[in-house]
């Protein structure tokens, strides 16, 4: 069978470009086996911008270290990878922690389309056991596009498919006529959570501590270690003194952090909260 030529030549050289660029404004670590995500998700920019060649593309980005065209070149790079109370060993362990506290706040640090943000919102309005807890959870990703599917709360119904009947009654608007087959977040729930675009590499981060919790769950494995050390020693002065930060099931902060312990299953506090214990 005659392989099919590409749309686009691709190149070792292009290739080696992108994974320099990518890591320098959000360091993403690109594998050597993502060259063919790489191609498939750029030829879609260049469709769009008119370049006719990856190395035009890319001198582009290049002469212009501002432009807007690196926000679309992260966002296509950038994995999205979510669902509603992903990992969910834990919501009671954030349940628990909010247990007699008048007011929690609760940094999701990468959002994307919002299933994570929402999850923590329905989990907190059952611990305080009100659809207005005092909560405030900030949301944030890198990757713009998806701000906006996880500001606006809509999802097909099949995102929602592994929750509970009285979950959908309680925090989800079915659609009806011409948006049959999805669903929206209730507007008390999509109040409680704020979206802002991120990046974690980024010098100033426009946030207002401390926290209670983090949310830091599978985007650190796309790090290497020097970058992984350099965030989490960002997020602890942002954390209370109890607080916890919640990692994905494949990260071990404890051989990035020093000021981390384990206190559960994926789950750090600070150590000198153990030591003064």
């Amino acid at each position: 069978m005659e392989k099919k030529t590409k749309e686009f030549a691709f190149t070792v050289q292009d290739f080696e470009r992108v994974r320099a660029m990518i890591r320098q404004c959000a360091g993403i670590a690109l594998a050597d086996g993502k060259h063919e995500m790489v191609y498939s998700r750029l030829a879609r920019r260049l469709r769009a911008t008119g370049f006719p060649a990856f190395g035009d593309y890319l001198d582009a980005l290049e002469r212009d270290p501002g432009g807007s065209e690196w926000q679309s070149f992260t966002n296509a790079l950038t994995t999205n990878l979510t669902s509603f109370f992903r990992e969910p060993h834990h919501f009671p362990i954030l349940a628990g922690h909010a247990k007699g506290r008048a007011d929690l706040s609760v940094w999701c640090s990468a959002s994307s389309t919002g299933e994570e943000p929402y999850s923590i919102a329905m989990t907190l309005c059952d611990a305080y056991g009100s659809l207005n807890p005092p909560v405030k959870i900030i949301a944030t990703d890198i990757d713009t596009e998806v701000l906006q599917t996880a500001a606006a709360g809509i999802y097909p119904e099949e995102r929602v498919a592994g929750l509970g009947a009285e979950q959908l009654r309680r925090f989800f608007l079915r659609g009806k006529g011409s948006q049959s087959g999805l669903v929206r977040v209730r507007p008390e729930l999509r109040k409680l959570v704020s979206f802002q675009p991120l990046n974690l590499l980024g010098r100033d981060w426009t946030l207002k501590p401390p926290f209670d919790a983090i949310f830091c769950r599978n985007v650190m494995i796309y790090f290497d270690k020097p970058t992984q050390k350099g965030i989490l020693s960002r997020f602890v002065p942002l954390m209370k003194p109890d607080g916890l930060l919640f990692a994905g099931h494949s990260e071990n902060f404890l051989y990035v952090s020093d000021a981390l312990r384990l206190r559960g299953k994926t789950v750090y506090e600070l150590q000198r909260v153990r030591a003064a214990a």
